[in-house]
């Protein structure tokens, strides 16, 4: 079948039932299709696609891989809105002709200092805006951070892996210098 939305779950349910599941990427079954795009004509492509000697296919990915996926898809769009936010700030700051180095972190240095300093370059309602979009601003980087954590502890091996790693990387060295 073509590997798109669900594709992974099919698979798996159905080589649970015993049946030889395989999914092509969708680009490989395109130059198949003929016409306009429906059900029957992608059946038919998929059949036809599924029949060439040299189809590439693509490995079903387990739950905890998707769960993988979803976790760093969810944390590129945050980091996204973080970027929107950020450069909206600084867009405002620029037309109240408060002039920023790039770069977040300077941003995020002196922010507080421009928001309490400048009360007659910056109107109390665009202090406010801001600072609402500074809250923002923190609110994704604490989301990032847990998802992040997240992200790291599941590509870094239990604790007992790591110990046994080094147990066998030292009988290694021990082994060399005989």
């Amino acid at each position: 079948m073509e590997a798109c939305v669900g594709a992974h779950h099919f698979s798996r349910k159905l080589k649970g039932l015993g049946h030889d599941a395989r999914l092509m990427p969708a680009k490989y079954v395109r130059p198949y299709s003929k016409g306009q795009k429906n059900d029957f004509r992608d059946a038919e492509a998929i059949a036809e696609a599924v029949q060439r000697p040299t189809m590439k296919f693509v490995a079903t990915k387990t739950a905890d891989q998707l769960d993988l996926q979803a976790l760093h898809r969810v944390r590129e769009r945050l980091v996204s809105q973080r970027t929107g936010i950020i450069n909206q700030i600084r867009a405002f700051l620029l037309e109240c002709g408060v002039a920023v180095r790039q770069g977040q972190r300077f941003l995020r240095a002196e922010l507080p200092g421009i928001l309490t300093t400048l009360p007659d370059v910056l109107s109390p309602r665009m202090v406010r805006v801001i600072e609402d979009l500074a809250g923002d601003w923190r609110r994704l980087d604490e989301r990032i951070e847990a998802l992040s954590g997240e992200i790291e502890a599941i590509a870094r091996p239990p604790q007992r892996a790591r110990h046994r790693a080094r147990q066998q990387a030292g009988a290694h060295r021990l082994e060399r210098s005989h």
